[in-house]
């Protein structure tokens, strides 16, 4: 029994090494497999030598092999330097005077296709006392409980600016779920406008978009806000590596949130993000006298966001219809 248990063990973290070195592995051809089939060589050998009772044998072989990789492991940092996809380039700064807010490199690029796109970064100025609405949009492209979230601040007008915790990509390179457990993702944090971050998940990555108005009174959507900056003040001078379920864009956003109403639980909808609408029905964050359903129904806004296309009015259109957007809203928290 003892036997099994150790074997299961070093099979867990033989997984664990083998997916570390992958999505680390040298870009050179000649290079690329050398770290694994050294470390399968010492894991093998120490494998066998504890199947044949050789205990001391096998913890040091599995030692040789074990030590340089943590050492390596321990030494990958995020450097905030890399040939960075253009979305992801730069990450949104600010700074507060009073009651304007000061954003510098704000996202509005201007979408043909996922590949075709006219890059514009910006500084918008805001003024806090203006904001009205905190809106939260999730994006699905696949399975259900996955889903991007999105957070866009009304400051009337249809003014709203958006924000998203991002991967922050390399050219050519892809998410992965698994990669974000294995430091092969560093964070970023993008403002932009809604034509942009919206419409470039709806119209070009054929993603499904539902928008929700919430009950974050303009007090408390301001230290939200806030959050959100003084955040990406601090990723663009630290940088830090995304994690799939420590730091993503939904735990993230939970640390903001969790500074303005301390008794927010933690549950395992901020983990499984498609389902964190659930998680703030259930807080009574969303509009009340409403299903979830129902509002999940009234807040898809892919076709409303497809048919606006690159609309001046684009963020008006999309809320056509949802509920707190065009009408009496429920009182806010």
């Amino acid at each position: 029994m003892l036997l099994s248990l150790v074997l299961l063990l070093a099979l867990l973290l033989n997984a664990w090494v083998l997916l570390a070195l992958w999505f680390h592995r040298p870009h050179r051809v000649q290079l690329r497999y050398v770290p694994i089939a050294l470390w399968l060589l010492l894991w093998i050998t120490s494998v066998v030598c504890l199947w044949r009772g050789n205990y001391l044998q096998a913890v040091l072989w599995l030692a040789a092999g074990l030590t340089p990789v943590l050492l390596w492991w321990r030494g990958l940092l995020p450097t905030g330097q890399g040939d960075w996809a253009d979305d992801v380039a730069y990450t949104t700064t600010g700074a507060l005077d009073g009651d304007t807010l000061s954003l510098q490199r704000v996202r509005e690029f201007r979408w043909l296709s996922c590949s075709e796109y006219e890059q514009v970064w910006s500084s918008r100025e805001y003024q806090l006392s203006e904001l009205q609405s905190v809106d939260m949009i999730t994006s699905f492209w696949g399975l259900r409980p996955i889903a991007h979230v999105l957070v866009s601040f009304g400051f009337g007008d249809d003014r709203y600016l958006t924000f998203s915790v991002e991967i922050r990509r390399k050219r050519c390179e892809e998410f992965s779920v698994l990669g974000g457990f294995f430091k092969h993702f560093e964070l970023n944090i993008v403002a932009s406008d809604e034509r942009d971050m919206v419409r470039v998940r709806t119209n070009c990555r054929d993603e499904d978009a539902y928008l929700y108005r919430t009950r974050i009174s303009p007090e408390h959507g301001r230290e939200l806000l806030l959050g959100y900056v003084a955040a990406a003040n601090t990723l663009a001078v630290e940088p830090r590596f995304y994690h799939t379920l420590k730091a993503n864009c939904t735990t993230i956003v939970y640390a903001f949130a969790k500074r303005t109403y301390p008794g927010l639980p933690l549950d395992y909808r901020l983990l499984l993000s498609g389902y964190l609408d659930e998680y703030v029905f259930a807080r009574g964050g969303l509009q009340q006298g409403y299903s979830l359903a129902e509002l999940r129904q009234r807040g898809c806004i892919t076709e409303r966001a497809r048919a606006a296309g690159d609309a001046a009015d684009f963020s008006r259109r999309i809320r056509e219809g949802v509920p707190g957007c065009n009408g009496t809203a429920s009182p806010t928290i």
